[in-house]
């Protein structure tokens, strides 16, 4: 029973190559309990390995975070493999508006303290109470109130080559180095200010929304999906993108063109 990667990545560049097969670049997350992260890991790899997935993902005790790439004709098989576990039935999956067969070369599955690394105790305040989510529309109209401050929640290498119009971006290394910076720098508009947060696919907002809520924030908001799904929206529903310039991922692609504004270089 195979629980690990065993090919290189080039020999797994040219099996790509050599079947020929469009490759869907995709991620998710979901926040649960879960009792053995071990076995679920390993469930997962089995399974996966099945079906050709590759990519990187988290598990830990508090849920589960993921960036695959499946080929195109066994995404609804892939699909089925989530369906199995009750808290991740009808999970949205964010795929890329831009793919590339090679964005992943091999499954790596890791057990890990946390599926993201926010330097947070998750005892100390309720991390279900999160910010209200905004779909593409919604977003682009609460970016219009001048009551709004948007933050975003990546770190610099991602929001220098593409972020929201008039977004604050914190020159910080790591998600966790972002939110302390945050909460002084708006400590004065806990009340009458619109808290607006967006991040790549949505994680580190899901549990910087709770923080922020927690801190005393009255009204917090959060971008459904992140920036990944705010582009697919804003294609298939024909609106005007705020967001200007690439969405850094965390693949082989580096990054998705939104905008064709150069934001750096």
């Amino acid at each position: 029973m195979q629980l690990y990667n065993t090919l290189s990545a080039e020999e797994r560049a040219q099996l790509i190559d050599e079947a020929g097969k469009q490759r869907l670049t995709l991620s998710f997350y979901a926040y649960a309990k879960i009792e053995d992260p071990k076995k679920f890991r390993d469930d997962l790899f089995i399974e996966w390995n099945k079906l050709d997935a590759l990519g990187r993902t988290y598990v830990a005790k508090e849920g589960i975070n993921a960036q695959l790439s499946v080929p195109a004709e066994n995404f609804e098989a892939f699909r089925e493999t989530l369906e199995a576990y009750d808290f991740m039935r009808g999970i949205r999956l964010n795929v890329a508006v831009e793919h590339d067969d090679h964005s992943f070369l091999k499954l790596t599955v890791k057990v890990r303290d946390k599926i993201v690394a926010d330097g947070l105790n998750d005892e100390t305040f309720d991390v279900t109470n999160i910010g209200v989510h905004l779909k593409a529309k919604e977003f682009n109209q609460i970016l219009e109130d001048p009551n709004t401050i948007v933050v975003d929640f990546r770190n610099h290498y991602e929001s220098e080559i593409g972020h929201f119009k008039g977004a604050i971006t914190p020159d910080v290394e790591t998600f966790r180095e972002s939110l302390p910076i945050i909460n002084e720098q708006l400590k004065d508009f806990k009340e009458d200010k619109n808290l607006v947060m967006y991040c790549t696919g949505g994680i580190r907002c899901e549990k910087a929304s709770a923080y922020f809520k927690h801190q005393g924030f009255k009204n917090v908001f959060q971008l459904e999906g992140g920036i990944i799904n705010y582009a697919k929206q804003i294609k298939e529903e024909g609106l005007e993108s705020k967001f200007i310039g690439k969405n850094f991922v965390f693949d082989h692609r580096l990054g998705e063109r939104i905008t064709d504004d150069i934001v750096s270089q």
